[in-house]
């Protein structure tokens, strides 16, 4: 929240000034927010004071090569840019933490050198098969069986504890 905590304090400081002073400082904190696209070109100071951890989180590279480039985990992400997988533009950028700016969002892409791609196209052609009639069926028999989903597992445990009670027994 450090960073959050440095933005809402110039917003805040802001606030207070004479209105002189404030119209020369507040569009360039506005244009330097809206820039790494925490707020739109329009936003007001309230807007900046309205700003969540979850607004920030979202424009770090981890976060936007986990949704934009295909990865299933934040941490596979993470792990990607780590390991230098990751460009923005000609840069190879190994910071998760990295903010990315608008501009360069659309030149987020993977190293020529990196094997990641066609894994997760391999991954990608193999997972539909499997995953896709799996979720129908969970979502077919969650809708017509709720309350034998709940008595089954309970009969399961029960049922072991006998076993190992008569088990016992006859091994002696």
């Amino acid at each position: 929240h450090t960073e959050l905590s440095r933005v809402r304090q110039q917003a805040r400081s802001l606030l207070a000034l004479t209105q002189k002073v404030r119209d020369e400082k507040e569009p360039i904190l506005l244009k330097s927010l809206s820039r790494i696209g925490l707020i739109s070109t329009e936003a007001t100071l309230d807007d900046v004071l309205n700003l969540k951890p979850t607004d920030l989180l979202a424009r770090r590279l981890q976060t936007i090569v986990s949704s934009k480039l295909g990865f299933k985990t934040p941490y596979q992400a993470r792990q990607a840019v780590i390991h230098g997988h990751i460009m923005i533009g000609e840069r190879k950028i190994d910071i998760p933490s990295y903010t990315v700016t608008v501009e360069e969002e659309s030149n987020i892409h993977f190293t020529p050198e990196s094997k990641i791609p066609q894994m997760l196209e391999a991954n990608k052609a193999k997972e539909p098969k499997v995953v896709t009639p799996a979720e129908g069926e969970e979502g077919a028999e969650a809708t017509t069986k709720p309350a034998e989903a709940t008595t089954k597992p309970a009969e399961a445990t029960t049922k072991p504890a006998e076993a190992t009670k008569e088990d016992k027994p006859s091994t002696n």
